[in-house]
């Protein structure tokens, strides 16, 4: 299993990018009070068929010629449901799809979060052929970013380019900073 829910984005996010979508988008918004996290990932991709979609959950199923298992979306399944939260995942052919993980996050499986902003910033800049909308949301606060508006600000200047790659960095830490600075803080009992 992978020891962060950041590693299970970053492993959908690769099967997006494998089924060749041009627009993945990635929330992470989190509930403090209900103790929920829902992850959803959503790609404008090859999609799969109903048969594939019931077959992507089992460990042994991949599509993939290099190994003979697909073990991302049967763990970030199984990971979701152990904390008592819900795995869903919906796909059509030639549109893409959408899998979204709830997590219980006061359950004792429930792993960490994990360096989400590091996931998002190694997907924007070591996919440069791929936008990627990401919105980060804790309570009723939210950030976002979208490398569409970026594109329209840079140019052909790319997003590995170390100024830009630092800026983007900065940014994700700097709000997700924010959205850590007005979390409610847990009152020992």
């Amino acid at each position: 299993m992978l020891p962060e829910i950041s590693l299970n984005i970053l492993d959908i996010a690769q099967n997006s990018i494998a089924a060749e979508a041009s627009l993945i988008t990635i929330t992470v918004d989190e509930a403090t009070e209900g103790h929920l996290l829902r992850t959803e990932i959503a790609d404008d991709g090859k999609g799969m068929s109903e048969e594939t979609l019931v077959s992507v959950v089992d460990p042994f199923f991949t599509t993939r010629k290099t190994r003979n298992v697909g073990l991302g979306i049967p763990f970030l399944k199984q990971e979701a449901e152990s904390t008592g939260g819900v795995f869903h995942m919906e796909s059509e052919p030639g549109k893409g799809t959408v899998v979204t993980a709830i997590f219980c996050t006061d359950h004792i499986d429930c792993m960490p979060l994990g360096d989400v902003n590091a996931t998002i910033h190694a997907l924007i800049t070591m996919n440069p052929q791929i936008d990627f909308c990401y919105r980060r949301i804790v309570n009723d606060r939210s950030f976002g970013l979208d490398t569409r508006e970026m594109w329209q600000i840079l140019g052909d200047i790319p997003f590995d380019t170390p100024d830009v790659s630092l800026f983007l960095k900065e940014y994700l830490e700097s709000n997700e900073a924010e959205l850590e600075h007005d979390r409610p803080t847990k009152v020992e009992e």
